[in-house]
């Protein structure tokens, strides 16, 4: 398709290569071959009378129009790509499509493990790919990278429409050799035992310790921790630690492994869990069809 002399389709090329800073990563993102790719940058320099992308080192870096180019351009993709997929009622039968889901382990495991098995049932030419959560979940939302974002109400980014999916409460998991003092796990003893903890990103940002030290102005001792949610019942088994966590996936590994639940000896604010969508794909069919099958699954969840 041609506007006046330009072809819109580089606009997709120069997406890809203001987001990459890379021919050959721009290549891959849209498998296309590398020859294709610079080509495709010589007509894009032509137009802008522009470098855009210059030698930095081993590398290359954006030139400063190329830096201005990227906000409009990718809202330009992302809009042609949200009115592509709008209009026409959708059939979950013949639907053939991919969505990129943002979410933690907890989330895959409570809410997409059985949006899976839903969309098999319903929709077998769709399919989920489940990207982990780190230290860029607003910015890969404002990209476009990923159609849902799935985390907690407070990190949700307010320039983006929402819908809440489930609230959740805390347990204390411990193995069933634990040693209990009395009936009912005491702060004395939560305080006293050793614990285990999920930390996330590349900077293992510790959140719960964070609260809980601000809280009750004390800090748990720490000996095993890990980047999944999953992990946590397993690192207790065996021991006299404990792991606090999601009371819906603790109830899971509970019918699975030698664990027992226990209510924390102090009160720890509910979780409230949303998924967030880019504005601009508002009126994308296909992803409000998803959107209602996760509301369908959160509500049994």
């Amino acid at each position: 398709m041609r506007l006046g002399h330009f072809d819109l389709n580089l606009f997709i090329t120069l997406d890809a290569l203001l987001e990459t800073a890379s021919v050959s990563r721009a290549a891959e993102r849209l498998h296309i071959g590398a020859s294709a790719t610079s080509s495709a940058l010589g007509r894009l320099r032509e137009h802008y009378q522009d470098e855009l992308l210059v030698p930095a080192g081993r590398g290359m870096t954006l030139t400063p129009l190329a830096q201005s180019l990227r906000e409009p351009v990718r809202d330009l993709v992302l809009r042609a790509q949200a009115t592509l997929a709008s209009g026409s009622a959708v059939v979950p039968a013949t639907l053939r499509r991919r969505f990129v889901i943002h979410a933690s382990d907890y989330a895959t495991t409570v809410l997409l493990t059985p949006l899976s098995q839903r969309l098999e049932a319903l929709a077998p030419g769709v399919s989920i790919d489940v990207v982990s959560l780190g230290n860029n979940n607003v910015e890969r939302l404002e990209r476009g990278d990923v159609d849902l974002a799935i985390y907690p109400d407070r990190n949700a980014s307010a320039a983006h429409p929402q819908c809440e999916l489930l609230t959740e409460r805390y347990s204390c998991v411990v193995w069933t050799g634990f040693h209990l003092q009395g009936e009912a796990l005491s702060l004395a003893q939560y305080l006293a035992s050793r614990h285990v903890a999920a930390q996330f990103g590349d900077l293992r940002v510790p959140t719960f310790e964070s609260w809980f030290l601000a809280t009750h102005q004390a800090r748990r001792e720490v000996v095993a921790s890990a980047s999944s949610f999953n992990a946590l019942p397993l690192l207790v088994v065996g021991t006299q630690r404990i792991a606090t966590m999601h009371t819906r996936l603790a109830r899971m590994y509970a019918r699975l492994l030698p664990v027992k639940l226990l209510p924390p000896p102090f009160e720890i604010p509910t979780l409230t869990l949303v998924a967030q969508w880019n504005r601009l794909k508002e009126q994308d069919a296909g992803l409000a069809w998803l959107r209602e099958q996760l509301l369908a699954v959160a509500v049994e969840a």
